[in-house]
């Protein structure tokens, strides 16, 4: 077999076989393929596509190509989720201990923001001594004692993706569906989860920006899991404008917090609901979503969910006095009021742009090896379809360096289009997708 013939045979069109992507995949990882020939492969496949099976056999050589974590040992059964991206998406931290307080254990392994996305891990940093890089021992101890724990991944977890999404991001390869997908769901499958919920983005702050793109990349990941043996819903969420009001990760664990106390914002709160009812579902521990999303409020309403945050921080070692006060948290030195120059109604945020705006502060990374500053980030002052004044704040900026002040205040800016006329609001969920098939 020759990594020329599968390439030459994928530019074609034709269907690669089980053995086919085994060879290249397991090749690759062990450093006997260049990244010339592989990037001519991930090209064909960028042009020609995969079909469901091929799409199949890449998500599992690439599970098979590190690590799968056995959380056989925790009772109950183990729902994980998983979000495709966006601006201000902070819905693991207030879901996890929602779920957890609900019943549903759940061993999550997080990652770290990049571009105008955040990331969890760093999010959870803000809070002081927090440590997310545990072993496996004692990870699976936390869920087994408190029923959640959230951590970077620390094992040698589906090698074949660290490498392939290195090489996609500089060869213009990103945005394959099948790509995506093999690499989504080959993490979840490697993480051991029993059952999979997926927040899949869709708008100008996400991944996906078109509806369409989205509902099939959903559809896709939910076939694939099902034939793996995971039983996986996606719900396809809107980030044509950020969710909630914060955007940087002390901010956003503020926001976490206050959704927690069941003072966050409604679009997040609500998203955490259906998601939370969903994985309930999943676990076994409501019949219905209804009933899942009953159970959910009554935790949040008892303080359950709030008080399993607390757990979480002090089993991993973070100040919980800081999550009892969240003006501990770290702050940034000065704030921006940003106002508007016109009146009208928001008729768009624009959730790239936010972000973009988030990461010139500091509170983002342009590249991988890209410090971050935990504390400056954008808190909106008004959502879609608000009405505004000239004299009235659209947004604040925190900021430490005034020098990247101005660029962030542009960006920040032009992400705002007010008009006269009152827009018509986005829905938050534009379907959900199952074994059973779509409902818009």
């Amino acid at each position: 077999m020759r990594v020329v013939d599968l390439i030459i045979k994928k530019r074609n069109g034709d269907v690669l076989k089980r053995d086919e992507i085994k060879y290249f995949i397991k090749g690759y990882v062990k450093g006997k393929i260049p990244d010339y020939q592989m990037s001519a492969m991930l090209m064909a496949i960028y042009f020609k596509g995969m079909n469901i099976k091929e799409t199949k056999y890449l998500t599992m050589e690439m599970v098979n190509s590190g690590s799968i974590v056995d959380l056989s040992s925790i009772p109950g059964i183990k729902v994980d989720k998983h979000s495709t991206g966006g601006v201000g998406d902070t819905t693991t931290l207030a879901l996890a201990p929602m779920v957890a307080a609900a019943g549903v254990p759940i061993a999550k392994m997080s990652g770290r923001g990049l571009g105008h996305t955040g990331g969890t891990i760093d999010k959870l940093e803000a809070i002081e001594g927090f440590n997310t890089e545990v072993s496996l021992e004692k990870f699976i101890k936390i869920v087994k004692k408190i029923g959640v724990s959230v951590i970077s991944p620390t094992l040698n977890l589906t090698p074949a993706d660290k490498k392939l999404y290195a090489l996609r991001d500089v060869t213009g390869t990103i945005d394959s569906i099948p790509l995506i997908v093999s690499s989504i769901m080959s993490k979840k499958i490697a993480a051991g989860a029993d059952k999979i919920v997926l927040d899949v983005t869709t708008g100008s702050g996400a991944f996906m920006k078109d509806y369409k793109d989205s509902l099939k990349l959903a559809k896709i990941m939910v076939k694939i899991g099902v034939e793996l043996g995971k039983e996986t819903i996606a719900v396809i969420s809107n980030m044509e404008e950020p969710l909630g009001f914060a955007i940087g990760n002390s901010l956003e664990v503020k926001e976490a917090i206050n959704v927690l106390k069941e003072k966050g914002p409604e679009d997040l709160r609500n998203l955490c609901l259906i998601l939370g009812a969903y994985m309930l579902k999943l676990g076994g521990i409501a019949k219905t979503v209804q009933e899942g999303e009953i159970r959910l409020i009554d935790v949040l309403r008892k303080g359950l969910a709030f008080k399993k945050f607390k757990e979480i921080v002090a089993e991993h070692g973070g100040k919980v006095k800081m999550v009892e006060n969240p003006e501990l948290l770290p702050s940034a030195k000065y704030c921006f009021k940003l106002k508007g120059k016109k009146s009208g109604y928001i008729q768009k945020i624009d959730s790239r742009l936010v972000g973009k705006s988030a990461m010139l502060l500091g509170a983002g990374r342009e590249e991988k090896e890209s410090s971050i500053d935990l504390s400056v980030g954008i808190v909106l002052k008004k959502k879609v379809n608000s009405k505004t004044t000239s004299s009235e704040v659209l947004a604040e900026i925190y900021y430490n360096n005034p020098e990247k002040l101005e660029d962030a205040k542009k960006a920040l800016f032009s992400s705002f289009k007010i008009g006269r006329e009152k827009p018509e609001k986005l829905p938050l969920i534009f379907a959900t997708v199952d074994k059973e098939g779509v409902k818009e």
